[in-house]
C-alpha cells in the first residue's frame, strides 16, 4: 500500500502542475523512494497506435520509480482540448467523482512510499453538472500540495485556493512557486515573501524557467522532506 499519498492542484490551469509533480516524484525516486504517479482523467488527448495518450500523463508515467501500465496511469483520456467535463459530454463518457476515487484506492493498494495523483486545472474544476475535481481528494481524505505560477494575480489566487482547501476540511502539505515564463514577474521577491507569510504551509520550492528543461532538473529544486514527516 502507498505510505503517503498527496493531491496536486494547482491555483488555474496551465500553471505547470504536471512537470511540479515530474519533479517531486524524480526528487523522491533520488532519494531511493518507491514512488507512483497517476492523472486520472486527462483532455487533449492524442490518437496514437496505442490508442488515446495525453502529454502531460506520459511525463507522469516516465517521471516515476514503478512502471504502470497507461491505462492505470490515466484511466479517463479524453480527446477533446477543453475542460474535463465538456470533454466527457463531447466523448460520450460519464465521469463521475465515486469512478475516479475507486480507481485512485486501487492505485493506493500498490506497494510505493509515495503516491502523486494529479488534478485538473484548479481547485474547483467541474467533472460533470454536480460535482467538482475537489471531491476527489476530500473523499480519498489526502493533503493537498498547491502548485502556484508566479505571474500577477498569483497572491490572491494562491490564497484564495489555500483557504477553500481548508475549509474542505483537508490538509495543505505544502505549496511549489513555479516560473512558466522566461519573464521574471515584477516584484517576485516581495510575492514570495507575502505568500510564505500568509499561506501557514512550507513552500517545497521555488522552480526557476529554463527552455526544454525536464523534471529531473527540477527536481533539485524540490524539498521533500515535509513530505516524509511523520
Amino acid at each position: 500500500m502507498a505510505k503517503k499519498t498527496f493531491f496536486v492542484t494547482g491555483t488555474d490551469t496551465g500553471v505547470g502542475k504536471t512537470m511540479v509533480s515530474a519533479a517531486i516524484l524524480e526528487a523522491a525516486k533520488a532519494a531511493g523512494k518507491r514512488t507512483l504517479g497517476m492523472k486520472p482523467i486527462a483532455s487533449g488527448c492524442e490518437n496514437t497506435p496505442e490508442g488515446l495518450r495525453n502529454e502531460d500523463a506520459l511525463i507522469i508515467q516516465a517521471a516515476a520509480s514503478e512502471h504502470l501500465a497507461y491505462d492505470m496511469v490515466n484511466p479517463v483520456a479524453l480527446a477533446p482540448a477543453i475542460a474535463p467535463h465538456v470533454a466527457a459530454g463531447q466523448a460520450g463518457r460519464a465521469v463521475s467523482v465515486s469512478r475516479l476515487v475507486g480507481f485512485c484506492r486501487g492505485m493506493q493498494m500498490r506497494p510505493a512510499d509515495l503516491l502523486l495523483i494529479e488534478g485538473a486545472g484548479g481547485w474547483r474544476v467541474p467533472l460533470n453538472g454536480r460535482e467538482v475535481y475537489s471531491a476527489l481528494p476530500r473523499e480519498l481524505q489526502i493533503p493537498v500540495i498547491l502548485v502556484v505560477d508566479l505571474r500577477l494575480g498569483c497572491i490572491n489566487h494562491a490564497l484564495l485556493t489555500a483557504e477553500a482547501i481548508l475549509r474542505d476540511g483537508l490538509v495543505l502539505a505544502g505549496w511549489v512557486a513555479n516560473r512558466t515564463g522566461s519573464e521574471t514577474m515584477s516584484c517576485e521577491p516581495d510575492t514570495l515573501s507575502y505568500i510564505r507569510e500568509h499561506i501557514s504551509a512550507p513552500c517545497l520550492g521555488v522552480l526557476p524557467w529554463v527552455e526544454q528543461v525536464g523534471p529531473e532538473v527540477l527536481s533539485r529544486y524540490i524539498n521533500i522532506d515535509v513530505l516524509f514527516e511523520n
